[in-house]
């Protein structure tokens, strides 16, 4: 049965002011929208994950629950969030294993895949989210639902509250930044031959 949007975002502001009812309630019926996000991120890991989705929906929901300076908006801006907090977990567990294998980044420009690990690639995109989130949080948003999760433009719209259009528009302008800059990193750049005079 589908909650009414505004009962979600009732239920977020009686959570926010600490009434433990409504976290339990929350729990529930934002449970299988937090188990398919958990779900996407685990999609291309390796089957012999040290941790499981499920695992991974408590810790979120865990460090959620201790995020009291946080003004929910609404279902969308929860689940924005949820899948932030997912995402940086993952990659602080990854960090702990530098050798474990990550799920492939596609569409990154050639030359970032040809120099850099997965773990090199996956800590610069997560530090250039922060600066994203500063200039746009709806961008920072689009990119974490699409590029992380792996959501087709009609879930993210949605997710979002956003027109499909909008949704598009913001998924370019977001993809642009975000290869410009990875482009122009000093980490990026290829070492030169330095000839002896």
């Amino acid at each position: 049965m589908a909650v009414p949007a505004g009962d979600i975002t009732e239920l977020l502001r009686f959570w926010q002011s600490g009434d433990r009812d409504a976290e339990a309630r929350l729990f529930e019926l934002l449970l299988p929208d937090l188990r398919r996000i958990a779900g996407r991120c685990f999609r291309n890991e390796r089957t012999e994950h040290t941790l499981q989705p499920t695992a991974l929906v408590n810790e979120a929901f865990l460090r959620l629950a201790k995020a009291r300076n946080v003004e929910w908006r609404d279902r969308g801006h929860f689940l924005a969030i949820a899948a932030r907090v997912m995402r940086r977990y993952l990659i602080d567990h990854a960090r702990s294993r530098p050798n474990a294998p990550l799920l492939p980044i596609e569409g990154l420009p050639e030359g970032l895949l040809a120099h850099h690990s997965p773990l090199e690639i996956a800590i610069a995109v997560d530090a250039l989210l922060d600066e994203l989130g500063k200039a746009s949080p709806q961008q920072r948003s689009v990119v974490e639902l699409k590029f992380f999760l792996g959501l087709t433009d009609e879930e993210a719209a949605d997710s979002l509250g956003l027109k499909l259009h909008t949704l598009q528009r913001e998924w370019y302008r977001a993809r642009y930044w975000l290869f410009e800059r990875l482009n122009a990193e000093p980490w990026n750049k290829k070492p030169t031959a330095t000839s002896e005079s």
